[in-house]
């Protein structure tokens, strides 16, 4: 096979957009598309050994198994070492044992099962996680577990069946990953089947390039770049994807790799020395730099500062060339190597797997070894003390006590009934950050109090929510609705007039049927888990780490609340800031007293519930009495 400087200068430009990304640079946001050019690539260049060793008579599964230990093991079990004291020092129990987890997830190639269990790709609490990026190494292999069998056994049918398959494969892979991002995102963006279809367009790229060298065309090399650059900049966290929007960088990357020969412009572009060196690295880069941030971050109270993350950017492609030259190469050059031979190859990838699933499988039995911390005298539970969710038609009645010790399993909307009295009197809609309120707003008022909740999103008067918006629109004893929703969902809206425009319709509405409607703003979120207070070393290092400037709320917060503004202005209801329950002058805090009000990063346990609870209730009735 030929080499083609050209195609290390494109892992350049796949790599750098991603770790940018990462590195929290928004006008990079969609550097994760980088990611997909990948897949192109790995798909062109294995096929086109396969079809070479297919067509000499001389393909080994075996020997191609052997190539992928020595390119892919070496550098990825070098940097998990890495990882595994840092673990160790900085993080938390919870997040030792889901680290841990991961350890073993990466060594069986599953980690995208893993983290598509788990949650989202693009969730703050994803950033946390160092081994995250290992998902994309999980469905290569997963990929090339199946691939070169089916090669094999599709070969003796002939090379047009085998092509004219493969076009058939990725339809379907593609036409999958079209539903799956409107019914199941999350898998969609992490399993094989959704994204075979972009390592498939590598695979059909080698084929029509074999026996034949690259054509040469400028229009369409550099039309392939420019869809690729144009995926960096343009997609976002909001873009779905894969889906169709994934076309740009897989087609992009399939135009360079058949019409980007040396000659062209997009080849010298790509050819140039500082494009092919960072492409010569962008396996050890990507390994490295995911790591480096998450522990960053996991080291840090609030985002760290760009510089910072800049800098680690940088310390990513030393670290990069280093393992490269060191790990990498040494490994990599057959009989020459540090392993000489197949069998050692295989054993030594057995050993230190071994060791790591051990290591991985101890660390999630011993619940992260929390015996590490000390763990301070600072009252209040973490953790979902009362996170309750219900599915049914009707109606159940539940006291705060059977709430608070209660987990119920739910998939779309939670109706709960406190039973104060026969009449309900409030109804509290909206999302969890509406239900973390329940307890401590029924608990403070002399009414019963209705809630509704719906995963994620704000209520609405539409489709989705004409059963419980017409319940309480026509039920006369409902006569005071509170909405309350998680500020992060609304600034995830992207059509904002729409939004205000719905929930000012649904306002009016409710009020032309005599409703006093209210709505209580969130309350600040928190980087770190609550837990982290309380298996702090003193109790001076928890105040200081489970704390932060309270002008980075209102900041991060400003939309959100200019939008609540402008729809209390249209419609003169009653609005509710908890803010100064939770913040000083300077600060806002998890810890009040000597007391945790929080149960995980963005919601109030039962004793935050209380406090919120108690000055809403007062303010409610100082509203009515007005």
């Amino acid at each position: 096979m030929i080499y083609r400087k050209e195609i290390d200068g494109l892992r350049a430009v796949a790599v750098v957009p991603v770790i940018l990304f990462h590195a929290g640079l928004t006008v990079f946001s969609g550097g994760y598309v980088g990611v997909d050019v990948f897949f192109v690539i790995s798909g062109y260049l294995i096929t086109s050994i396969l079809i070479n060793e297919l067509e000499q008579g001389n393909f080994s599964i075996s020997r191609f198994y052997e190539r992928r230990a020595r390119r892919i093991l070496p550098a990825l079990f070098f940097v998990v070492a890495c990882c595994i004291p840092f673990a160790w020092m900085w993080m938390l129990p919870g997040e030792l044992k889901d680290f841990s987890r991961s350890i073993v997830a990466v060594v069986f190639f599953a980690s995208n099962i893993l983290f598509w269990r788990e949650e989202g790709y693009f969730s703050p609490a994803a950033e946390l996680k160092p081994l995250l990026h290992t998902w994309s190494l999980a469905v290569e292999e997963q990929y090339y577990l199946l691939f070169p069998v089916f090669l094999l056994l599709a070969w003796r049918f002939g090379r047009n069946r085998v092509v004219w398959s493969i076009c058939l494969i990725a339809a379907i892979s593609l036409a999958v990953s079209e539903w799956a991002w409107r019914n199941q995102p999350t898998a969609n963006f992490y399993l094989a089947p959704t994204r075979a279809w972009e390592l498939l367009a590598g695979s059909m790229s080698a084929f029509w390039l074999s026996g034949r060298e690259p054509r040469a065309n400028n229009w369409l090399s550099l039309s392939g770049l420019a869809l690729i650059v144009f995926a960096i900049f343009y997609y976002d966290d909001a873009t779905p994807f894969p889906s169709l929007y994934a076309l740009a960088p897989v087609l992009g990357t399939a135009l360079i790799i058949v019409f980007g020969r040396t000659g062209t412009w997009t080849a010298k572009l790509l050819g140039m020395r500082g494009f092919v060196g960072i492409g010569l690295i962008s396996y050890s880069a990507y390994l490295w730099h995911q790591p480096l941030f998450a522990f960053a971050r996991i080291r840090s109270i609030v985002e760290p500062e760009k510089l910072l993350m800049l800098a680690l950017t940088a310390l990513s492609l030393l670290l990069a060339y280093l393992s490269w030259r060191y790990v990498e190469q040494p490994f990599r050059n057959g009989r020459a190597s540090v392993l000489p031979t197949r069998r050692a190859v295989f054993a030594a990838s057995a050993l230190v797997a071994a060791v790591f699933v051990t290591g991985g499988l101890t660390g999630d039995f011993r619940k992260g070894f929390p015996q590490r911390f000390s763990r301070l005298d600072i009252k209040g539970d973490v953790g979902h003390t009362y996170y309750h969710r219900y599915i049914d038609d009707t109606f159940f009645d539940c006291s705060p006590k059977e709430i608070a010790n209660k987990a119920l399993i739910w998939e779309e909307f939670l109706r709960c009934k406190q039973s104060k009295s026969d009449t309900p009197i409030i109804a509290l809609v909206g999302d969890s950050h509406a239900e973390h309120l329940f307890v401590g707003l029924s608990n403070n008022v002399d009414d019963n109090v209705v809630f509704y909740i719906k995963s994620s999103v704000p209520t609405l008067k539409n489709v989705e929510f004409s059963d419980i918006f017409q319940y309480i629109l026509n039920e006369n004893d409902v006569k005071i609705v509170i909405f309350s929703v998680y500020y992060e969902r609304i600034n995830d809206i992207y059509d904002i007039p729409q939004f205000k425009n719905n929930m000012i319709s649904t306002i009016r509405t409710l009020q032309s049927s005599q409703k006093q409607v209210f709505f209580v703003k969130d309350v600040p979120s928190f980087r770190i888990d609550p837990e982290s207070c309380i298996l702090s070393k003193t109790t001076q290092i928890a105040y200081e780490r489970c704390k932060f400037d309270k002008n980075q709320f209102l900041q991060k917060t400003k939309r959100y609340n200019e939008i609540l503004n402008d729809i209390k202005m249209e419609t003169n209801i009653a609005v509710y800031d908890p803010i100064n329950d939770i913040c000083d002058k300077k600060f806002c805090s998890m810890i009040k007293g000597n007391r945790i009000i929080y149960r995980d990063g963005n919601h109030l346990n039962l004793i935050g519930s209380e406090m919120i609870g108690k000055n809403l209730s007062q303010f409610i009735k100082r509203f009515r009495e007005n």
